[in-house]
């Protein structure tokens, strides 16, 4: 069974994101900062990193500076944030991210990336 790490400190998007991931058959797990996210990254290996840009302790760029170039290399890294101007989006792929997604997104729009993701 592949593996996602969702990071996001809104606990109700978390289970958002959880839930509808879960439906395609993934298991997740999840962190509410960015600390968390990279202490988790340290002792498991996942298949799908979501990482929300705006977190407490860590954002998810200070998250990506802080990842191994391997890690960036072999797992996709899905960005989601607010902050969706050009310039974050541009920081966020410069940053090591993969893919980038703004918020508020729907949850099938969600599940069809990941499964892009995941399928590509």
């Amino acid at each position: 069974m592949k593996r996602v790490l969702v990071a996001d400190d809104e606990e109700v998007l978390r289970m958002l994101i959880s839930d509808t991931l879960e439906d395609l058959g993934l298991h997740i797990e999840e962190a509410e900062d960015g600390e968390e996210a990279l202490k988790k990254m340290s002792t498991n290996d996942y298949d799908l990193l979501i990482l929300d840009y705006m977190m407490p302790k860590l954002t998810g760029p200070e998250v990506l500076d802080q990842l191994s170039p391997q890690i960036k290399r072999e797992v996709p890294i899905l960005m989601l944030t607010a902050k969706a101007q050009k310039s974050e989006e541009m920081e966020v792929y410069e940053a090591g991210a993969t893919f980038f997604m703004a918020k508020p997104f729907s949850p099938s729009d969600l599940a069809t990336i990941v499964e892009d993701i995941m399928n590509g």
